[in-house]
């Protein structure tokens, strides 16, 4: 079930970006708002109203629909996905993974759809119409969006990747008015020696910079985009394997964050 959401006073404030990472965890502070719980927001959670008759309510007796999107980090071999899915089913969400490709990840059990495309860059994926595609065949009510490591890597602007982001959420709003939608600020980036990508790691602090303002100019109280925070914590020496794919203390640390947020919606 999603829970209301009141985000209309974004639209003159900063979008609220999910804290993450030891300083959060280590604060202990409590997600409240949702259906049957009590808390309040503080801090960084502007935007977020524990009065859920301000916001809209979705009963649903079916599976939230939640579709992971983007490239090698979220397909194969990013396995946070399991990782999410475990800590969902181990707090009572009743979700339902979907996409077009479907990698196995740790736990066994785990849904493994998603959309998630080894090598794929967000700003190609939306010219050439995949991402309209993905989206059609499996319109979610809920979408994860870690997508644009490699147009980084390509040394695409920021602002054509936000121009993709945006086409994705069109797209998703045209098909699901009320679709919530999770953006990344994308992971860091390290590359070992057998890359060669001096400037990623500055890339990727650029394109970050940009995306709670991108996010805050097309949030709307119906379909609310939330920016959740995946470089706070994330150190690519021990994290990544090789400086840009998560390992296993990588995934569970994405995992926790894309928790965090859903935490907030699902109930």
């Amino acid at each position: 079930m999603l829970v209301g959401l009141a985000v209309g006073a974004l639209a003159a404030a900063a979008l609220p970006v999910v804290p993450v990472g030891p300083a959060f965890a280590e604060e202990g502070r409590q997600i409240g708002g949702g259906v049957g719980r009590t808390g309040s927001s503080s801090g960084s959670d502007v935007g977020w109203d524990a009065d859920i008759a301000a916001g809209r309510t979705t009963p649903s007796a079916d599976p939230v629909s939640i579709m992971p999107m983007g490239d090698s980090i979220t397909g194969s071999p990013g396995c946070w996905r399991g990782n999410l899915w475990q800590l969902l089913v181990d707090t009572g969400r009743d979700v339902d993974f979907v996409g077009s490709q479907s990698q196995g990840c740790l736990p066994t059990g785990s849904d493994p759809d998603n959309e998630g495309h080894g090598g794929y860059q967000v700003t190609s994926s939306v010219a050439n119409g995949d991402t309209r595609r993905w989206l059609e065949l499996n319109t979610p009510e809920v979408l994860l969006v870690h997508f644009g490591t490699n147009d980084v890597w390509s040394n695409v602007p920021p602002a054509q990747i936000l121009d993709a982001y945006t086409s994705i959420v069109t797209d998703l709003r045209g098909l699901n008015p009320d679709a919530i939608i999770l953006v990344a600020q994308i992971i860091p980036l390290e590359p070992d020696e057998s890359f060669s990508c001096p400037d990623c790691g500055q890339r990727a602090i650029d394109l970050n910079s940009q995306i709670p303002a991108w996010a805050a100019g097309l949030s709307t109280e119906r379909s609310p985009i939330v920016v959740v925070d995946q470089w706070t914590g994330f150190d690519p020496a021990t994290d990544a394997y090789d400086g840009v794919h998560p390992n296993d203390s990588g995934n569970v640390k994405i995992a926790a964050n894309w928790f965090a947020a859903l935490d907030r919606i699902l109930t």
